[in-house]
């Protein structure tokens, strides 16, 4: 008899084992589980954000070429009679200036 005690406790020490054993590796799987939802929400909200920022530079892009292009008219000589005209009053000899009243 004593040896079917014994013989029963490492089966039932066994089975306890293989539980805990089973246990662990089903709350390992849960917790890598969990965590990969987490990076995936992480990717998406990194994803929207490089979206975003895309966006942005290819609006700064257009700005810049906008400069660039209102930087080479600033230096043309239709910018210059423009300024002229508008901002200081001057005129062409012979040219003649009408005004609203």
């Amino acid at each position: 008899m004593a040896r079917n005690r014994v013989a029963y406790r490492k089966r039932h020490q066994n089975r306890f084992s293989m539980f805990l054993v089973t246990l662990i590796v089903v709350m390992i799987m849960v917790i890598v589980m969990v965590k990969s939802i987490e990076l995936q929400h992480k990717i998406d909200s990194y994803a929207a954000r490089e979206e975003v920022l895309n966006e942005q530079i290819a609006a700064e892009q257009a700005r810049a070429e906008e400069i660039e292009e209102y930087r080479k008219y600033t230096q043309t000589k239709g910018y210059v009679e423009e300024v002229a005209k508008d901002k200081l009053g001057l005129m062409y000899e012979g040219e003649i200036l009408f005004k609203e009243d």
